[in-house]
């Protein structure tokens, strides 16, 4: 099985696109032109201007403080593999991380601050002990992705 979350990505850089192109046209229009006579619905231009700065502040900031990551996984061969990075306003490092489906020990599902942040944590067989990877965050993937994921995790081995 093969699964990743590329469409969720595009669509989340592709509203703040759009949301910086709104910023900057209002502020085009409303200082530079000064086609916009105020007050506007009651409200000065400088209150709009917050206004509007805030929102795009929230759209742009979102994807830090929920960890949001493209994550690619795939268990075709004899590896369970994940790759992954940081898709906020500034892409991240790529990562990957390579198991091999005999040496899988598990994995532990967190969610935190009421479900916005969501992490898998691997487990890994190694001598005679476990080795921790560190959180993957699978925020943006969506619930049909997230069971996808599990049910082929689980085939391998139960939850830590």
């Amino acid at each position: 099985m093969t699964l990743d979350n590329g469409r969720t990505i595009i669509n989340l850089r592709i509203k703040l696109f759009f949301a910086t192109i709104l910023l900057i046209a209002w502020l085009i229009v409303v200082y530079a032109a000064e086609l916009i006579n105020f007050p506007l619905l009651g409200f000065s231009d400088t209150i709009w201007t917050v206004a509007f700065v805030a929102v795009y502040i929230i759209i742009a900031l979102m994807p830090m403080v929920r960890n949001v990551q493209y994550v690619s996984f795939s268990d075709e061969e004899d590896h369970l593999v994940f790759r992954y990075f940081f898709a906020g306003i500034v892409g991240g490092k790529k990562n990957s991380i390579s198991i091999s489906k005999k040496s899988f020990s598990g994995y532990k599902y967190e969610k935190k601050f009421f479900g916005l942040k969501r992490s898998l944590i691997l487990f890994q067989k190694i001598g005679q002990g476990v080795a921790k990877y560190p959180p993957l965050y699978i925020t943006a993937l969506n619930k049909d992705q997230r069971t996808r994921l599990f049910n082929t995790l689980n085939q391998y081995n139960q939850k830590v």
